[in-house]
């Protein structure tokens, strides 16, 4: 039995498509998770609930569907990496409820969590289309929305069904509940016109005490380091890349020693602030937030013990909603001699650079830039790792004068 009490029985999926509907619900949850703590928002909550019930059949579907596929000791082995890779995504569900749970439950957050996530949430917002709406009955290609406002419908939640990789095909309905990823400017926009109200967003709180302004930062860094760690994770398989998958391990173990530290400075903070209980859903936050970065690993581990990638992984990988891509930089293109911060490449492209690695012979030769930032000057041979829509990925291209990177 699910959640919801209804039975879930064997019917033939597709592996594919189930693993990459996980891959996006689970980065999807991860957004909406935070963003419920940032707005307070016991709707947004609920819709992770939602959610990560979705996330429960999906897993038993591709277990079953797994368990058919093995019959022989080769199979097995193939396919073990496979299981890993849906327990992880469901494990990132879990955190993610657990996120929500914090926001439902009233378990208590300072205030200076709020003030600190706008600088490392995106703008993720909420809104229920209505009957009257200048977006109702249309197409998301006929609404050409990202490029109009920046604006881009991650998801929607029509009746009890999500559609969590909405195209330019997709038709929104009065009722849909659309989510809405963007600069604020362009939300504003974009939520008026789907609901006929004006967006009003968050208020910014005041920080908190020295102690618990840095255990708060140290959640943050830990959910922006969790979050890349997923994102390389994916891209260690869909690459079958070693070094890649050795930097998440690098990056699990930083989140480890930032929740040691976070650890210290909330004990610290417990003994300043007037209601100490108030502090319980940091500790929370901190221990789903680890969850995230552990799942990361197991993603990846079928590439780090030299099992390789199974194709229907990196297949799915390279169909899922939000793509990862590796295009090199050739000599003499846009990009050659320039920082992302320069070429503005999320700007431009829609893409954000997670990773990039150096060519040549010296000591650093072949080593990653993790978390690479305006300041990180691209050279000709370097390779670039990238997030993000599939006509960013064309744009990328174009500018990076790359076919795609070997």
């Amino acid at each position: 039995m699910d959640p919801s009490g209804d039975d879930v029985e064997y019917e033939p999926v597709s592996v594919k498509e189930v693993l990459a509907e996980m891959k996006d619900t689970a980065e999807l949850l991860i957004d909406l998770s935070f963003s419920a703590v940032l707005h307070g928002s016991d709707d947004i909550a609920r819709e992770v609930l939602d959610l990560e019930a979705r996330m429960d059949v999906l897993e038993l579907r591709a277990r079953m569907s797994l368990l058919l596929a093995a019959r022989s000791p080769e199979d097995a082995e193939g396919l073990a990496p496979v299981l890993g890779v849906v327990g992880a995504a469901e494990k990132i569900s879990d955190a993610a409820g657990d996120i929500a749970k914090v926001v439902l439950e009233d378990i208590g957050l300072p205030e200076a969590m709020r003030a600190a996530l706008p600088e490392a949430v995106e703008t993720l917002v909420r809104a229920e289309v209505a009957p009257d709406a200048g977006l109702a009955g249309r197409t998301l290609g006929d609404l050409n929305l990202e490029t109009e406002t920046g604006v881009r419908v991650i998801a929607i939640h029509r009746g009890e069904s999500w559609i969590t990789n909405p195209d330019r095909d997709t038709r929104l309905e009065a009722g849909d509940t659309v989510l809405l990823r963007g600069t604020e400017e362009g939300i504003a926009d974009v939520y008026r016109r789907a609901t006929g109200e004006s967006y009003e967003p968050p208020d910014s709180p005041e920080p908190g005490t020295d102690d618990l302004e840095r255990a708060v930062d140290s959640i943050v860094l830990m959910k922006n380091i969790s979050e890349l760690a997923v994102d390389l994770a994916y891209g260690s398989v869909l690459f079958d890349s070693e070094a890649v998958a050795e930097e998440v391990v690098e990056l699990e173990a930083e989140v480890d020693a930032l929740q040691s530290r976070f650890e210290a400075w909330t004990l610290r903070a417990a003994s300043r602030v007037e209601d100490p209980v108030s502090l319980r859903g940091l500790v929370h936050l901190a221990n789903a937030t680890e969850v995230i970065s552990d799942a990361a690993v197991e993603i990846s581990e079928g590439v780090l013990r030299g099992l390789g990638t199974h194709p229907v992984v990196a297949r799915a990988v390279e169909e899922s909603d939000e793509v990862i891509v590796r295009e090199s930089v050739a000599p003499d293109s846009e990009f050659d001699g320039v920082t992302l911060g320069d070429r503005q490449v999320q700007t431009e492209t829609g893409m954000r650079v997670i990773a990039v690695r150096r060519p040549g012979d010296g000591p650093a030769s072949g080593d990653w830039v993790i978390q690479p930032g305006p300041d990180t000057e691209l050279r000709s041979g370097d390779v670039l790792l990238a997030k993000g829509t599939r006509s960013g990925a064309q744009r990328l291209a174009e500018l990076t004068g790359s076919e795609s990177a070997s």
